[in-house]
């Protein structure tokens, strides 16, 4: 994970008692309820991009993301497959 940094959580005995139990599950150790938050954060920052992203863009014709995804998409081969040219047959 990189740098840490110390987090105080408070969360109802029932969560906490329901999580415990299923990280203690076959296979869980030591560092699973860390994991679980960091990805569970991670997780819902995504979610809230993903919503936050049609308004934030609504003013961009659907051209051109369309044109850049292209373009990207050109390059990446172009930038893979050299002088190959396959692909755009």
């Amino acid at each position: 994970m990189g740098d840490q940094t110390r987090w105080s959580l408070k969360v109802s005995r029932e969560t906490d008692i329901s999580l415990r139990t299923w990280l203690a599950e076959p296979g869980g150790r030591k560092g699973d309820l860390s994991k679980f938050a960091q990805q569970a954060v991670t997780a819902e920052l995504l979610r809230k991009t993903m919503r936050e992203v049609p308004d934030r863009n609504a003013h961009v014709p659907n051209e051109v993301p369309e044109a850049e995804i292209e373009q990207a998409c050109a390059e990446a081969r172009a930038e893979v497959l050299g002088d190959l040219k396959w692909w755009s047959d």
